[in-house]
């Protein structure tokens, strides 16, 4: 269960980059029913702003600059050093892409690579502690990884941010799904998975692995629906997942990947 309480470990925030805000945030609020806030004046590289839903914040968008890089969201995990966190992911092997900056009053950031290549972020609070809604229709519900080696993964994100992990078989013995809980929290507090696939099976990112948010949806056949109606695509599904829900893995216009989960009832 993901929460908007400050928890180091957890995901805190996600941000989006694209070749076309306009057309992008036309996209997720047609499938999430989110609203776009641009961010003040804004011009060429600079243009982005907020999604939010029912007046909450939910996610960032923004122009994507960084050359050679695709579409993909970006999830952000809350820390409580930036810069012992940087320490951390360089002695565990991996890379700064941007190094510990402060963003004004609002916190401090940096972003990184793990050590196959999976890139992800991390948020020292400030005034700012994250997203406002999790675990309701149109927000963040889950986090996950592909990755080539989940036992390297393990180590270098246990490493990191001190994550608990626990193993389940997949339905149809397909293989093994790593669960992740932040450090000292009880499994209630789960917040995401990795999972070991095949170069084969990354190609989104160049056969390197990638992180990816699923969101919640009140009906997953109605947002793939949505979806493919507003020029995105599905990888996968829907498809029913026992004790999970339905899902379906999707692609927006621009190719950035993520999931969308109609969850299981108790």
């Amino acid at each position: 269960m993901i929460t908007t309480d400050v928890t180091p470990g957890a995901p805190c925030w996600l941000d989006l980059g694209t070749p076309d805000v306009q057309a992008t945030a036309a996209f997720y609020g047609a499938v999430l029913g989110w609203e776009y806030e641009p961010m003040g004046e804004t011009e060429g590289d600079m243009e982005g702003g907020m999604f939010q839903k029912d007046g909450k914040t939910v996610a960032g968008l923004g122009k994507l600059t960084e050359e050679g890089a695709r579409p993909a969201w970006m999830i952000y995990y809350d820390v409580t050093d930036a810069d012992a966190t940087t320490q951390a992911v360089e002695r565990g092997g991996g890379t700064v892409r941007v190094a510990p900056r402060d963003l004004g009053e609002w916190g401090r950031m940096a972003q990184y690579s793990d050590p196959l290549g999976g890139q992800f972020a991390v948020w020292q609070p400030g005034r700012n502690t994250g997203f406002e809604l999790v675990e309701e229709p149109g927000s963040l519900t889950w986090t996950e990884l592909y990755t080539t080696d989940a036992v390297a993964a393990r180590e270098f994100y246990g490493g990191v941010f001190g994550w608990q992990f626990s193993d389940m078989e997949m339905p149809g013995g397909v293989g093994t799904y790593t669960l992740i809980t932040p450090a000292g929290l009880p499994t209630e507090r789960m917040q995401g998975g990795l999972m070991e696939v095949g170069k084969e099976d990354l190609a989104l990112a160049g056969g390197h692995p990638y992180w990816h948010p699923v969101f919640a949806v009140t009906d997953c056949d109605a947002a793939v629906a949505e979806i493919t109606g507003h020029g995105g695509g599905v990888q996968t599904g829907p498809a029913d997942a026992e004790g999970v829900g339905r899902l379906a893995v999707c692609l927006d216009p621009s190719n950035a990947d993520f999931v969308v989960l109609d969850p299981a009832r108790a």
